[in-house]
C-alpha cells in the first residue's frame, strides 16, 4: 500500500525488531490515517524536491515495539505521526540539507537534529499532526549517557 507517490506502508512500519521478537507491528485506521499525512506533507515533498531516494529508518511503532526498543511512551511515532529520515543510507543528499529543507519550508509538529555532527545529523526526526503542528525544533544531545533535547 502506498502512503505517497514515493513511500510505501511497508517503508514506515519494518522493524528488524519486530521481526525477531515476533512483535506484530500493524498500525490501526487512526494511525494509518496519520502516516498517510505525514507521508504527503513530509517525505513526499523532500522526495519530490531533491529526486532522491531517501531512507526511513523509524516509522510506526506499535505500543509493545516502542516498549521493547526502550522509546518514549509519548512518542509520536506510536501514533502514526513521526518518520526518521536518514539520507546518508543512499547518499546525493546530507541529513542537514533535509533538516534546513523541513524547517524553513514545511509545516510540522517536531523537528529534531538527532546527534552526528555540528555540521550533519545523524538522522532527522520529523512529525506532522493534521492541526496545530508546533514547528518546535529541538536537537538531541547525549548528557551523563543519557538523551536530552534542548531548543535547536
Amino acid at each position: 500500500m502506498r502512503l505517497s507517490k514515493n513511500l510505501t506502508l511497508a517503508e514506515v512500519t519494518k522493524s528488524a525488531t519486530a521481526i525477531r521478537k515476533g512483535i506484530s507491528n500493524e498500525p490501526t485506521i487512526e494511525h494509518l490515517e496519520n502516516l498517510k499525512a505525514v507521508a504527503e506533507n513530509i517525505f513526499q515533498p523532500l522526495r519530490d524536491k531533491f529526486a532522491v531516494p531517501i531512507a526511513i529508518t523509524s516509522g510506526y511503532r506499535s505500543a509493545d515495539l516502542n516498549k521493547a526498543i526502550g522509546g518514549s511512551s509519548t512518542s509520536q511515532h506510536c501514533k502514526g505521526q513521526a518518520i526518521d529520515i536518514d539520507a546518508d543510507v543512499y547518499g546525493g543528499l546530507t541529513n542537514k540539507e533535509i533538516f534546513d529543507y523541513i524547517k524553513d519550508s514545511l509545516d510540522f509538529d517536531q523537528l529534531i537534529y538527532e546527534f552526528g555532527t555540528k555540521n550533519n545529523p545523524a538522522w532527522v526526526h520529523c512529525s506532522f499532526i493534521s492541526s496545530g503542528n508546533r514547528r518546535q525544533i529541538l536537537r538531541a544531545i547525549k548528557k551523563n549517557g543519557k538523551t536530552s533535547y534542548e531548543l535547536y
